[in-house]
């Protein structure tokens, strides 16, 4: 919710911006923190979510890790502070240039998506005298019952090694003496709002753990991965439920002594912390349809056109009057530039806020230049 002090605030602003709640994420991550702390659990924040650099700089003093999948994105934790030492390095295509990077910087560990990977790894780490940590991603084929265009897990997907090309990572790590193979590594999807996906994958992830340790390889690591969803249709409660989320790990898992487990968690940390403040730049209303045009368009939040996602949309300037149906566009060139059909809202007019909300993962870090925009804009809560 948004207070009078906030709207006040904003209708100061030039639009469009990014409007971040710092104490909203900043409960958020205290409660995943202390959650995690009951049972040791490591996290590692998944930096594509969001690299805003408050964002970061909070994420970072609450010490959690960075999950990485770029060399980008790499440099990006290390220059914010990020403890090398809890930085790990995925990605289905990791280049020399970036592998050379983040050997250099010694971090955790990389987790490897394929044979070839593992080679090219090994390669590399001995030009330079030295020895990658590695955890093999594997594609548990479980399904997230998420949407298409963001589930990782299944045997359709590009992501990870395959069950049936375990065999030949096992003969590569021993053949490999610039490897240490630390754990195994998964990751199902993306914003997982049924819990109970969790217990399955815990059943795949005894399996494999199983598996190398049969073949003589020590699992110091079970990496479990992320995909913790957000309540999009009710912004206002606000912090997933991190509780229960670590607890079926700890009852589903066979976690061993001394064994760690790992989590790459970014949407649940950072996606209700912002929403796109926006205004009305024109109104059209017609025979079957009446439009919203706003200043912000699918360059400063692509996910509604990239797969349809919803995000409660607000007229922050009207309240609750009686209401029309618009569909909520932006200004772009583009007929998917649209964030919501047949929405219900206020009658609105040229001028008037309005608020995208649960916009605080994969909004800002998506943001395009093109139709040559500006270059979005971010605002604070402690600047109100």
């Amino acid at each position: 919710m948004f207070s009078n002090k906030d709207i006040s605030h904003f209708a100061n602003l030039e639009t469009p911006f990014y409007y971040y709640d710092l104490n909203l994420l900043q409960d958020t991550l205290n409660t995943c923190a202390a959650a995690a702390k009951l049972y040791n659990f490591h996290v590692h924040y998944a930096m594509k979510a969001n690299f805003n650099a408050k964002v970061l700089q909070s994420i970072k003093a609450v010490g959690f890790g960075a999950d990485c999948v770029s060399g980008g994105e790499v440099s990006k934790a290390i220059e914010t502070g990020f403890d090398k030492g809890q930085i790990v390095f995925a990605g289905v295509g990791k280049s020399d240039k970036e592998i050379n990077l983040a050997l250099d910087q010694n971090i955790f560990c990389f987790n490897v998506e394929s044979v070839q990977e593992l080679e090219v790894i090994n390669e590399l780490a001995a030009k330079k005298g030295k020895k990658a940590s590695v955890a093999i991603r594997i594609n548990p084929n479980v399904d997230a019952h998420t949407h298409h265009n963001i589930t990782t897990g299944l045997d359709e997907n590009k992501f990870g090694v395959n069950s049936w090309d375990l065999p030949q990572c096992a003969e590569m790590l021993r053949a490999s003496a610039n490897l240490e193979f630390v754990g195994i590594h998964f990751h199902i999807g993306s914003q997982i709002t049924n819990l109970d996906v969790y217990k399955n994958l815990c059943v795949r992830v005894n399996e494999f753990a199983i598996w190398f340790e049969e073949r003589g390889f020590a699992v110091k690591v079970l990496n479990v991965g992320g995909g913790l969803g957000i309540d999009y249709h009710n912004p206002d409660q606000q912090i997933p439920d991190f509780a229960n989320y670590f607890k079926i790990f700890s009852d589903f898992l066979d976690i061993k002594p001394g064994q760690e487990v790992h989590f790459e968690l970014g949407r649940a940390l950072v996606g209700q912390s912002a929403s796109l403040i926006s205004r009305v730049l024109y109104v059209k209303n017609g025979k079957k349809k009446n439009f919203v045009i706003l200043d912000a368009g699918m360059t400063e939040l692509m996910r509604p056109a990239l797969y349809q996602a919803y995000h409660k949309i607000e007229n922050l300037t009207r309240g609750n009057e009686a209401t029309l149906k618009y569909d909520i566009v932006g200004p772009i060139c583009e007929s998917t530039d649209c964030f919501g059909k047949e929405v219900e809202q206020p009658e609105s007019f040229r001028g008037d806020l309005y608020a995208i909300r649960s916009a605080g993962a994969y909004g800002e870090v998506m943001a395009s230049k093109y139709n040559l925009r500006d270059e979005i804009r971010s605002v604070y809560s402690e600047e109100a």
